[in-house]
């Protein structure tokens, strides 16, 4: 009975990172981890980030995708707010532009807890994606957005710049 018990924790502790991989490999069919990190704000895990790209290797100029693993409670709104901040704060100053994609992302961003995983598909030049768990929750039709909402967390001018790093494969 103990090795069944924990043989169910270990399915269930690995099939939320398998259905992000699985939308990313139906997205981009030679996608491989680029890099991983943690977010930790404070004293308090956020969640943990996985960059894929073709063959491993990010060329932003072809598809690529970021999985959220997130390890607490933050409402769905809260994280769209914290995304216009990020923008404005590396350099992104098209007002009308942040206020049009904190709308969108308010309507597509879940509520998340502790083992939500949100993945955004991204299309340079084109488009993201975005997911909750397996179910599709959402699409932002515009090329600006998408270069701006990964640099996010890819830009040089990130305010993460350790994990950045680390999703990069730099360290």
């Amino acid at each position: 009975m103990r090795r069944r018990v924990l043989f169910i924790a270990v399915l269930i502790g690995f099939s939320v990172p398998a259905m992000s991989a699985e939308i990313v490999l139906q997205a981009i069919p030679d996608a491989k981890v680029v890099g991983e990190g943690r977010l930790t704000y404070a004293f308090w895990d956020v969640y943990d980030a996985t960059l894929y790209a073709p063959s491993g290797k990010l060329d932003q100029n072809r598809p690529f995708a970021l999985s959220l693993r997130y390890m607490r409670e933050i409402d769905g709104n809260d994280i769209a707010v914290r995304s216009v901040d990020e923008m404005r704060g590396q350099g992104f100053s098209d007002e009308a532009a942040l206020a049009r994609w904190r709308s969108q992302m308010i309507a597509i961003f879940p509520n998340v807890e502790n083992g939500t995983v949100l993945s955004a598909i991204f299309y340079p030049g084109d488009k993201t994606i975005f997911f909750n768990g397996k179910n599709k929750i959402g699409m932002i039709p515009d090329a600006d957005f998408t270069r701006e909402f990964s640099n996010i967390w890819l830009g040089k001018k990130t305010s993460e710049p350790e994990l950045r790093k680390r999703l990069l494969g730099l360290s």
